[in-house]
């Protein structure tokens, strides 16, 4: 099948059809290009939607630990892999089909117009050709109309006897004439007409079917150039399907990963404080005065009594009353995290001894490298000089001895607190119980909230009975001094029941450290409160419990 023989007399149709091909293949390659377009923001919209919801984190104690969460943010990575591929398919449709498809659109428009041309030009020969032949047989059909009539004259001037012999020699010279020339254009109409005829038959059996077996050459070549790109088309989504199917598989590992009991027992591990659940408060009988013998003696007997007992055991009104669910009061973080409870102090302490011992080691590494440096420049002069390295030396023996103090400082706040945890339950049972629940207030080791950057430790809470009627007189009878410290760290003091003191400062003691990391201290001018007892150097007088210091 040809186009050549088959559609011969079809040259405006075949320009038409040609055209529609180009306008075909352009309008493709548009649709292509809104398909990389969906694409490249599809790809966008995804990665600015990751990082939406990527956690901004600024600090290692923001990091997710629950493995919802984690999940979370490895599906969220998945899905900017995704977005990657996504962005791969919109890169590999640019290249391979948009535009290739608007190189050859341009080529064939160049095509298309090189054959149209030639095709016109073939056109317009053989109408040029069939303009001559038409000329000369109405030229020999003009010679011929005039010889006849030539003729005619001549036959009419021979037959009229009137006629002169002249006039009928010149008409039949007239005749001659004519006749020669109408012989002469019909030659010339004859030759026209057979140069005419192999014009035309090269013109359709030679001409215009190579012209239009071009034309059906480069419109097959656009057909298959079609074909491969709807080929390339689909290739481009299907040579990353093996990557997303990897990101989609990612995305089902991140779901299977979710431990609801790890999660359970992160919330414990996060957020346990360490404080032993409160006792049974005992039943305080107001009655015993009623039945009381009534005597002078005895009564002022029991008064005295009873003086003595709120001296010691009363101090302040409701100085240091504090309850472990009430509302905790914001601090400034404390070095040695005692603003923390006590679990939660001892997994920060835990944490900082390992960072300073990793810290330690990479020191330790750099030392001994330096060492074995320096002894191969001792060896070996030419290499270097060994007194080069000394400063580097000196730096990191610092370095060292700084890393080993702040290991041993920290790891005797740890000993504290882990000495303290196993009392705590009998001291809370033993004195703790015995006071009266104040809305708003704390417990003796502090509160604790969500947030574990705000639990403060609070000071410890006054023993034995305290009551509206005991208010009145124990401010009367201070506790005497049983030794003086000096405050080693400045401390706020924001809470209630402490007492705020700065670096160098002297105060009194007055009660000393229950094993909770308080010590009950008072200014000069009368001034008492809790401050932490590693914040202070603390000397007892001998002639109480014995001079011991606490640093």
């Amino acid at each position: 099948m040809s186009w050549g023989t088959e559609l011969w007399d079809q040259f405006d149709s075949l320009d038409k059809h040609t055209q529609w091909g180009i306008d075909f293949l352009e309008r493709y390659a548009k649709f292509v290009k809104e398909r990389i377009e969906i694409e490249q923001n599809y790809a966008k919209q995804l990665r600015n939607l990751v990082k939406k919801y990527c956690p901004k984190r600024s600090s290692k104690d923001e990091e997710p630990r629950f493995t919802s969460c984690i999940a979370f943010f490895n599906i969220l990575n998945e899905l900017n892999d995704y977005a990657g591929q996504r962005e791969v398919v919109a890169e590999e449709m640019a290249h391979r089909v948009y535009g290739e498809l608007m190189r050859y659109a341009h080529d064939l428009k160049t095509e298309r117009k090189m054959h149209l041309q030639e095709g016109r030009k073939a056109q317009q020969y053989l109408d040029m050709c069939w303009k001559q032949m038409d000329n000369s047989k109405k030229k020999f059909e003009r010679e011929c109309r005039e010889a006849e009539k030539a003729q005619q004259s001549y036959e009419r001037l021979d037959n009229d006897t009137n006629a002169t012999k002249a006039d009928v020699e010149k008409a039949k010279q007239q005749l001659n004439l004519r006749t020669h020339m109408a012989d002469e254009n019909k030659n010339e109409y004859a030759a026209q007409l057979q140069n005419f005829n192999g014009e035309q038959h090269k013109h359709f059996y030679v001409v215009i079917p190579q012209i239009y077996k071009q034309l059906q050459e480069m419109d097959e070549r656009r057909t298959i150039k079609l074909s491969e790109c709807y080929r390339g088309f689909a290739d481009s989504e299907r040579k990353v399907i093996p990557i997303i199917s990897k990101c989609l598989e990612g995305m089902i590992l991140a779901a299977k990963s979710v431990d609801e009991r790890r999660d359970s027992q992160m919330v414990v591990d996060s957020f346990k404080s360490g404080f032993e659940p409160p006792g049974d408060f005992p039943f305080e009988d107001y009655s015993q005065h009623i039945y009381r013998t009534i005597s002078d003696g005895t009564i002022s007997a029991s008064k005295q009594e009873s003086g003595k007992t709120d001296a010691k055991t009363t101090v302040g009104k409701a100085k240091g009353k504090l309850w472990l669910f009430g509302k905790k009061p914001k601090g400034p973080a404390l070095e040695d995290f005692s603003h923390l409870p006590p679990e939660q102090r001892r997994k920060k302490l835990q944490q900082r001894i390992d960072e300073l011992n990793r810290e330690l080691q990479k020191e330790s590494d750099q030392k001994e490298a330096l060492n074995k440096m320096k002894d191969v420049y001792e060896k070996n002069p030419q290499m270097g000089d060994p007194g080069s390295l000394q400063p580097k030396l000196a730096e990191t023996m610092n370095n060292i001895d700084r890393l080993r103090m702040e290991i041993h400082k920290n790891e005797a706040w740890l000993s504290e607190v882990e000495g303290k945890t196993g009392g705590r339950g009998d001291r809370r049972h033993s004195s703790d119980i015995n006071h009266l629940v104040t809305q708003g207030r704390e417990s003796p080791e502090g509160s604790y909230t969500d947030d574990a950057n705000q639990e403060v430790r609070g000071p410890p809470q006054q023993h034995g009975h305290h009551n509206e009627f005991d208010d009145e007189f124990e401010d009367d009878d201070p506790l005497p001094a049983i030794g003086h410290c000096k405050a080693i760290y400045p401390f706020d003091g924001h809470n209630e029941g402490t007492l705020a003191m700065k670096e160098g400062e002297v105060l009194y003691i007055i009660e000393e450290d229950k094993g909770d990391g308080w010590t009950r201290a008072r200014r000069q001018n009368g001034e008492e409160g809790y401050v932490p007892t590693s914040y202070i150097d603390v000397t007892l007088e001998k002639n109480s419990k014995g001079a011991v210091t606490y640093i």
